[in-house]
């Protein structure tokens, strides 16, 4: 053999070897991911039971217990866990009182105020009694009116001063409702669960039927702020600054009037006192009748302490490459009682997605970037171990994080639902693509999507709902959330539980296991791909049709949109010209720096001064609507211009409304010019 022949052998011999011992592409290991052998749904449903086997609100022992039981579960999937606490104000009821005169000769009725027990739960007696989180203490008396969902449209001409306002849940937040009542002159609310809209007539409701039986109660907070009240912008650390009571309920987000929910059977009753006998389907008046509610709440403290622990487990696996670079999942644990749906169906498949990624790294797989997996606590008060832990890391989090995705309600049904900021749309869609509809096996979850009434629609992240807030609002993350189903009956009760789950919510778990597949790959395609997948041309897409529709609203007094829409064609134009830099990308440093700029425009569209009268809320472009917490507004200081203007009808007033305009401008066009990555 010649000498050229050998060398020429030995470089092929030597390609060869590099060629097969080469580590596989992510792509591969994306692929392992979504195989039917890697998940289960049989570990899943084991997870849910032992996680809901007590009801587990916030501050309690059996919360404790399962935050050690998730981080055990993290442990064991190879995760580096550890525990974040925080000292945090939390209500419990230690009284509480509904007292009905229907008219002026009738017997008083007194109320329970309690859920029935249904099935052999065996905790079921360890369910707290029915409350608010965070309503204000108080006796009070006067006229029941009915004030339909209780918005402000429908308190619009209702004479409710010195009144006890009977209102039901469906349209917005508890804690709105309570906000609006007080402002037209209520001393005290009742929220109950309207059987139209949840269920609780005859025998067709739990556990016969999915639907609410007539005792159930929502529970939840009334409180309109995000975090700890005693410490506003701040984490709630020992040892920390607080503010007192008295500066907690001047803040503004504090309840003013006591409140309760109740049931549907109670409210039944009441009802009939201020509009009689009302068929089924027709619509009760809004207005007084002859009864006189007495209304009576005292808040306690857990342990007779003020401040109560709570606990956030943190467990990650941490970049090869990136490992200042963080992907974060979250879910919280905390629940009003045994919460299957809420939250605890998504901390099964936070568990399950962590076990996963457990056996890719058995395979050989490194993630690029560092993956932080996160169980929040304390979520159904106020949001507040994931907003305390932003609120504590913020700086870090704002130079290292790539984006945030959330799971909270996994499962309540059938049909996949996403929400996200713009530039993620088409990840999830993608993703989407690439996993089996549970369903429906002829199908992706995809294509189910796209031909549901959803159609393919991706809500926007501007509400208060759950624990994307914070980071999305306060500091600007690109952000996801996802689920299957939508609204269920038994939100909020001690009927959402595992039999409910187990019989209607996801019989075989199988909508689980998609739903760990469909956030666990976005997940793993932002960890691993080297240039990070997002899209800035639907970002600037979507806010071109809110810019559209704002147009529309013929505004009339000199208001110019014409900035809005220049800043927007900027946006759109920076993020051509970056989607082209990364067809075109070579060289880790090069990749480096652009996924800075794709990671660091979201964070230009947020604002230190926030949203006027709403400080905390830094981001321009995503926010609450200032009457629904549960509302989500595109440009929401453009919208609290307008409603502030059209109010007061003053000159100044349509003057700040340009101002917002001009601002939202700014904040857009600082997000194309980091897109661009030059200095003017």
């Amino acid at each position: 053999m010649s000498k050229s022949t050998t060398s020429l052998a030995f470089l092929l011999a030597a390609l060869s070897y590099f060629l097969l011992s080469s580590p596989p592409k992510p792509h591969y290991y994306h692929t392992l991911f979504l195989s039917a052998s890697f998940s289960d749904n049989a570990s899943i449903a084991l997870n849910l039971r032992t996680l809901t086997r007590r009801p587990h609100i916030a501050g309690s022992v059996a919360n404790a217990e399962a935050a050690a039981f998730v981080r055990s579960a993290f442990t064991s999937s190879s995760l580096k866990t550890h525990l974040v606490s925080y000292q945090v104000s939390l209500t419990y009821p230690l009284h509480r009182s509904l007292l009905l005169t229907p008219n002026a000769s009738a017997t008083p009725i007194t109320f329970t105020l309690e859920q029935e027990h249904v099935g052999d739960n065996p905790y079921a007696e360890e369910v707290t009694p029915t409350f608010h989180g965070y309503a204000k203490s108080g006796n009070v008396s006067g006229p029941a009116v009915y004030a339909n969902y209780g918005r402000v449209q429908d308190f619009a001409g209702l004479n409710v001063s010195g009144a006890v306002v009977v209102a039901r849940y469906g349209k917005i937040y508890r804690g709105d409702i309570v906000r609006n009542a007080h402002r037209a002159g209520a001393l005290g609310v009742v929220v109950y669960t309207d059987k139209r809209d949840y269920g609780g007539g005859g025998d067709e409701c739990f556990p016969a039927s999915k639907w609410m039986p007539p005792s159930g109660v929502q529970v939840g907070s009334v409180y309109n702020g995000l975090g700890d009240p005693t410490t506003p912008g701040w984490a709630s650390v020992e040892g920390c600054e607080r503010l007192s009571e008295e500066a907690v309920e001047l803040s503004g987000d504090s309840p003013l009037i006591p409140s309760l929910p109740i049931s549907a059977a109670d409210a039944e009753v009441i009802l009939k006192s201020i509009v009689g006998d009302v068929a089924d389907g027709d619509v009760y008046p809004v207005g007084p009748g002859q009864g006189i509610l007495n209304l009576s709440y005292i808040v306690s403290l857990w342990g007779e302490t003020v401040i109560a622990r709570i606990e956030n487990v943190i467990g990650v696996i941490e970049g090869e490459e990136e490992p200042d670079r963080y992907v974060i999942l979250g879910n919280h644990r905390d629940a009003w009682s045994f919460g299957a749906v809420d939250p605890n169906s998504g901390t099964a498949v936070l568990l399950e997605i962590a076990q996963r990624l457990d056996k890719l790294q058995r395979r050989g797989w490194k993630p690029r970037r560092t993956i932080i997996f996160c169980n929040w606590d304390a979520e159904e008060y106020a949001l507040i171990g994931s907003t305390e832990w932003v609120e504590e890391n913020r700086e870090m989090l704002a130079s290292r994080a790539v984006a945030y995705l959330n799971v909270d309600c996994a499962v309540s049904g059938p049909g996949f639902r996403a929400s996200a900021t713009p530039q993620l749309d088409e990840l999830i869609k993608q993703a989407a693509q690439e996993v089996q509809d549970p369903d429906n096996t002829t199908q992706t979850v995809y294509d189910s999507w796209i031909g549901s009434s959803n159609s393919g629609v991706i809500g926007r992240l501007g509400d208060l709902t759950s624990d994307y807030a914070s980071f999305v609002q306060h500091v600007g993350f690109p952000a996801a959330d996802m689920r299957f189903g939508g609204g269920y009956p038994v939100y909020h009760s001690m009927y959402d539980d595992f039999t409910w789950m187990e019989k209607f919510g996801d019989p075989m778990f199988q909508r689980h296991v998609a739903m760990a597949s469909v956030l666990g790959l976005v997940a793993l395609r932002l960890a691993d791909e080297e240039v990070l997948p997002f899209n800035y041309v639907s970002y600037a897409t979507e806010l071109m049709k809110s810019a559209e529709d704002l147009e529309k609203d013929n505004l009339g007094h000199g208001i110019d949109v014409s900035p809005l829409f220049k800043s927007i064609q900027d946006l759109y134009t920076s993020a051509q010209g970056i989607h082209i830099e990364k067809e075109g990308i070579k060289g880790a440093l090069k990749a480096r720096e652009l996924n800075d700029r794709l990671m660091m425009a979201e964070r230009a569209l947020t604002d230190r001064d926030g949203l006027s009268g709403r400080t905390w809320y830094k981001h321009l472009v995503y926010g609450p609507a200032k009457y629904d917490e549960y509302g989500s507004e595109s440009f929401p200081g453009i919208d609290d211009a307008i409603d502030n203007a059209k109010s007061v009808k003053t000159k100044a007033s349509w003057g700040l409304v340009q101002h917002e305009i001009w601002r939202v401008s700014r904040a857009i066009r600082h997000a194309s010019l980091v897109l661009k990555g030059v200095l003017r």
